[in-house]
């Protein structure tokens, strides 16, 4: 008898027909015997509710107002049966395998919560842009500076997931790294070395096209859970309010007086540890100057 565990993928959507049915391609395609997948739509005006009834009875999927893509999967999670939980985006893909690879490295390290591989970005037409920037091999501590996981390409235990919780609705901007930080407290993290996700890059996108609210809201996570903020944080923030520029298609552009003005600001946000602040706002100015 297969004792191969039930994987649960959500998708949480809203108005993204032209990119889900890529989306939902991409786990379908998979070669992993037991998936349940289940699309949440936000009660999407577009095209969605008619790409998700043609995969009607492949998929399951429910169509009504959420407060938004954490309260989406919260709510699709509890409907979901799996040992195993992910969320993909409907903007993201899974790579070939991606499943089955992640629930043998579960399988073979049962002292993890979360598996999380290799991805890379691609743009609105799927074409690569280049890797994302992973943390591997996982590492204590990590999380105090950056979100070092390509959110698509982690899995994790129901179990490391009702332990954090869930999802919190109030932070829309950085609902992943808060669930990270939180189980981390916790559960272990494995990094494995396989390419499990791309992850779509767009303006249309949280990530850049509310890129103050990231910025913000992050910068308020890491001051609530560690009570310190990192100089790239401060200066990237900076930079953002001084130009505009997303920092992705248009990379950040360096200027000495904004670097400046990340003393200020920073020392501001980690009056609690000025020493530390000061010493690696130094640190990087040595590495700047170079």
């Amino acid at each position: 008898m297969d004792q191969s565990p039930i994987v649960s993928i959500v998708t949480p959507s809203y108005n993204s027909g032209r990119f889900l049915e890529r989306t939902i391609e991409s786990v379908l395609a998979q070669d992993y015997p037991h998936i349940e997948y289940i699309v949440m739509d936000g009660g999407s005006t577009d095209d969605t509710v008619s790409i998700l009834e043609r995969y009607r009875g492949r998929l399951v999927y429910f169509s009504a107002e959420d407060k938004g893509p954490a309260d989406a999967v919260n709510q699709g999670f509890q409907r979901s049966t799996g040992a195993i939980l992910a969320w993909l985006n409907a903007d993201d893909e899974y790579t070939p395998g991606a499943v089955t690879t992640a629930v043998r490295h579960l399988t073979e390290h049962p002292q993890a919560g979360v598996v999380y591989g290799q991805a890379v970005w691609i743009d609105e037409s799927g074409a690569e842009i280049g890797p994302y920037p992973t943390t591997s091999p996982y590492r204590e501590g990590m999380f105090e500076q950056e979100c070092g996981i390509c959110q698509p390409a982690a899995f994790l235990r129901r179990g490391a997931f009702v332990d954090s919780g869930g999802f919190k609705l109030d932070q829309n901007s950085c609902w992943d790294y808060d669930l990270w930080i939180r189980i981390a407290r916790k559960h272990r993290f494995l990094a494995v070395p396989e390419t499990l996700a791309r992850s779509r890059m767009h303006r249309g996108s949280i990530t850049l096209g509310g890129r103050r609210k990231v910025f913000e809201q992050n910068i308020a996570l890491l001051r609530r859970e560690y009570g310190y903020v990192p100089v790239n944080w401060v200066y990237g923030y900076l930079t953002f309010l001084r130009d505009g520029r997303d920092q992705f298609f248009e990379p950040l552009q360096h200027s000495a007086l904004t670097y400046v003005g990340s003393l200020a600001v920073g020392s501001y946000y980690n009056y609690r540890h000025l020493w530390r602040y000061w010493r690696e706002w130094g640190s990087r100015l040595r590495r700047l100057a170079r």
